[in-house]
């Protein structure tokens, strides 16, 4: 086995553990979310648009750890 072999295996390793962040980013943001029209149903439209923007940024970095990881 050579070393090319052994790092290309690492670097999926690493995205397969780097996965968790936004894993757990986006659950937190749609938890507070859910609380927080479970508390004010009123204001949903006011919590959905920070969750979308707050959704999109945590899955960008999902997508640039995933590029990276492929990057020699």
């Amino acid at each position: 086995m050579t070393p090319l072999e052994i790092s290309g295996s690492l670097n999926v390793i690493g995205y397969g553990l780097a996965t968790l962040g936004p894993g757990i980013g986006v659950a937190l943001i749609f938890a507070a979310a859910i609380q927080g029209i479970a508390r004010q149903p009123e204001a949903r439209g006011y919590i959905m648009t920070p969750v979308y923007i707050g959704f999109a940024i945590v899955e960008a970095l999902a997508i640039l750890g995933f590029v990276l990881a492929f990057i020699k």
